[in-house]
């Protein structure tokens, strides 16, 4: 499976303890350690490191996602991630602009998202986004 892990895995699993419980960073940890694809983008880099204080932390930060490839939008994802914003908004769905650029960045790039933002589940409904789901789900 190739995955694109958005923030809200990220910040889990490398912040608390207790989220070791929270599905999809054990889906998370065992996708690194079976040598699963998984991407990244610089938006999800860019929120990460401004939830992480102290040089030393931001500097591993970055050093472990320099060994992900990394995904970088151009102008159609741009214009495609807007499309996605509207069509969610002209159903009554409020998607963020990053939110709208993660997804046409998995969309486009044929990758299941790994998130715990339950905004990425009603734009499923509207877009051929390919969410990650527990088993059972």
């Amino acid at each position: 499976m190739n995955l694109l892990v958005d923030t809200s895995v990220w910040s889990l699993a490398l912040r608390r303890d207790e989220a070791r419980s929270e599905p999809a960073v054990r889906f998370l940890s065992r996708a690194l350690g079976d040598g699963e694809s998984i991407f990244s983008t610089g938006l999800i880099l860019q929120e990460l490191l401004q939830g992480f204080h102290g040089p030393k932390n931001q500097a591993l930060l970055i050093e472990r996602f320099g060994a992900l490839p990394f995904l970088v939008p151009d102008r159609e994802d741009h214009v495609q991630a807007a499309e996605l914003r509207n069509l969610c908004r002209r159903r009554g769905i409020q998607i963020g602009t990053i939110d709208a650029l993660i997804a046409r960045l998995a969309i486009r790039h044929e990758l299941t998202l790994l998130t715990t933002d339950r905004d990425f589940e009603r734009l499923a409904r509207l877009a051929p986004l390919e969410l990650w789901r527990p088993a059972g789900r």
